[in-house]
């Protein structure tokens, strides 16, 4: 035979396998919550990629928050998971425990600097990284200036002793109340403070510096500086933004996309709003961090995982970021996509929602999700905890009982897990 024409064929014969696998390269990613409002922005994402990588479909599918974790084990179990996955880091600090993620540092590459150094922090459990930064938020405050300015009040709280000392001064001098804290995030609002919830597999919230905190708590609540309505409830949010929205709370600590329902709500109230960032804690940390990721989860056939790196760094590059942070008013992760001038340069006249994106931005640096990881039954013990904190609060009951009596159920709540 001859041999030109056996090489020829074997060219033409190889050429048509690559094109057939290119052909069978599908990319199925997931997210949460991001239909309807989203959907120009991720089909264009869809169209551009399959564009300019042909032979590689990608299928997005959504999901509302409260449905995709159970979707996600449905399909790892059956060994059909989606290339890639929306998650918070609770979520995937879960299931990295419980080895349902693919770790990722062999797909970040030099990439890895792009990111903003605390997000892929947030993302590594036992020395491996396990997702893609996607966007972050975190919290800033808006004050009611007329309210500042009748309690003698002329900036914003630098710490949160002074928001505490500056909620109080506002119930003492106007009648209002002054802060608007989610207590049912207590141990989140521990931790922020580094103040740590469990140590060595036992809780320790009942240490000096925990009741120090509460009874500061206590003290602010007594006086009227606390808002009173739904202030131990699961969710709070609703029930404060009404309050400052009707001139009932001076302070109102909220991520800078409520400035924007403030703006539609309540014109007033949004016109008479200053901004500033949020105190740092002790820690260093910015109040309110959340980041959202795209994780691999297990099962992900190793040939494909080449291909879903690179589209997931697509995904989440510094472009596609800076887009989907313009539109979502959310920061993005990546260190230039955050120091974009849309984020750090404020025009003259600024409204409070331009303000608010501002100082967030700022804060980026320093945000960091806090959560309590790889407790069992996590949500009834945190409940409570709670319980405990809003006895000591409330004044139905001493703050160091209280909180010793939660950490006696918490523990042996604690030692039963390890037993088994």
């Amino acid at each position: 035979m001859n041999i030109k024409i056996l090489l020829t064929a074997l060219m033409a014969i190889g050429l048509s396998m690559q094109a057939a696998l290119a052909a069978d390269t599908k990319i199925e990613f997931w997210t949460f919550s991001m239909k309807p409002r989203f959907t120009p922005y991720f089909e264009s994402v869809v169209r551009n990629y399959e564009s300019a990588n042909p032979g590689v479909k990608v299928e997005w599918v959504d999901f509302p928050w409260d449905v995709i974790q159970t979707k996600l084990v449905t399909r790892i179990v059956a060994g059909t998971p989606p290339a890639l996955v929306n998650l918070n880091v609770p979520w995937a600090d879960e299931y990295a425990r419980d080895q349902l993620l693919t770790p990722i540092d062999g797909l970040l590459g030099s990439a890895r600097t792009n990111y903003i150094p605390g997000t892929l922090q947030d993302l590594t459990f036992g020395g491996k990284t396990y997702g893609f930064p996607m966007y972050s938020n975190v919290a800033v405050i808006a004050y009611n200036r007329d309210i500042f300015r009748a309690a003698g009040l002329t900036r914003g709280p630098a710490t949160f002793d002074e928001q505490l000392a500056f909620a109080r001064q506002i119930a003492l001098t106007t009648g209002k109340a002054g802060y608007a804290p989610a207590l049912s995030k207590i141990d989140g609002l521990f931790m922020w403070q580094g103040l740590k919830v469990i140590d060595q597999g036992k809780a320790v919230f009942n240490s000096p510096a925990h009741v120090a905190l509460v009874k500061k708590l206590a003290a602010t609540y007594q006086v009227g500086g606390l808002l009173k309505e739904s202030l131990f409830a699961e969710d709070n949010f609703p029930a404060v933004v009404n309050a400052y929205n009707g001139g009932r709370l001076g302070m109102l600590l909220a991520p800078p996309t409520a400035l924007r329902r403030i703006q539609a709500d309540a014109r007033d109230i949004y016109a008479l709003s200053g901004i500033a960032p949020a105190p740092l804690g002790p820690t260093g940390i910015a109040d309110g961090g959340w980041l959202v990721h795209f994780a691999i989860p297990k099962g992900v056939k190793p040939a494909l995982l080449p291909a879903v790196g690179k589209f997931a760094l697509y995904l989440t590059n510094d472009a596609n970021q800076l887009a989907f942070a313009r539109e979502a008013s959310v920061f993005p992760t990546t260190a230039r996509a955050a120091a974009d001038p849309f984020f750090l340069s404020l025009a003259p006249g600024a409204g409070a929602a331009e303000q608010a994106v501002a100082a967030g931005a700022k804060s980026m640096v320093h945000s960091h999700t806090l959560y309590v990881a790889g407790i069992d039954d996590y949500d009834e013990l945190r409940r409570s905890l709670v319980k405990a904190v809003e006895a000591g609060v409330t004044g139905k009951q001493d703050v160091k009982l209280a909180l010793d009596q939660a950490v006696a159920i918490w523990n042996k709540k604690l030692a039963s897990q390890r037993l088994h």
